[in-house]
């Protein structure tokens, strides 16, 4: 009972309270750039969640079977960067043949997952609190919906800021950033949950 509610904990900290956007400022290059339409931003959501879910599986059982084990944890850091560009390479060849539309729609911002540093910043995250696998792979999943929630959200907000009278300074990445920054704010009101 004690691992199921740790799992709820690490569910809602990692999707909410220290939401990996809005708190740690990780992964700000596909959040403020993919985030003009939400069906675009939902789609990034669901390939981040896959990545980052399927990271955090992989780093993880790569960290405790081999990096742990031959006592080369000093390698960490450049194994996960090889395990998100190849996981990510999986991602662009499955949409390009599944969903072409998104991947168009995504564009460039598709192999910037590889870079992104969310990704990474979750795997090595898992292994400096030193998450089990399961533990891990919650934490990950936890943290790109997180991102996905942020990203929708700044999106539809995108969307109706198109049709505003917004002041000529404020228009295109000032008013983002600032509606960015109010988002962050408002995240901060999750931190009571725990």
């Amino acid at each position: 009972m004690d691992n199921v509610k740790e799992l709820l904990v690490i569910l809602v900290a990692s999707s909410l309270v220290s939401n990996v956007v809005l708190s740690q400022f990780l992964g700000l290059c596909p959040f403020l750039g993919v985030s003009k339409k939400v069906k675009t931003a939902g789609g990034m959501g669901a390939a981040v969640i896959f990545v980052i879910t399927l990271a955090s599986a992989v780093a993880g059982v790569i960290n405790r079977f081999v990096l742990i084990r031959f006592r080369v944890q000093y390698l960490d850091t450049i194994v996960f960067i090889l395990v998100i560009a190849a996981l990510v390479q999986f991602v662009e060849m499955f949409l390009r043949k599944v969903m072409p539309s998104l991947y168009e729609a995504l564009g460039v911002y598709l192999p910037l997952i590889t870079t992104n540093c969310a990704v990474l910043g979750v795997a090595i995250s898992n292994e400096q609190a030193e998450y089990g696998i399961l533990t891990g792979v919650v934490n990950g999943f936890a943290t790109a919906v997180g991102f996905t929630v942020a990203i929708i959200i700044l999106a539809g907000i995108r969307e109706k800021i198109e049709y505003n009278d917004v002041p000529e300074s404020f228009r295109g990445m000032p008013v983002v950033l600032l509606t960015a920054g109010l988002m962050a704010i408002a995240f901060v009101g999750f931190s009571g949950l725990l």
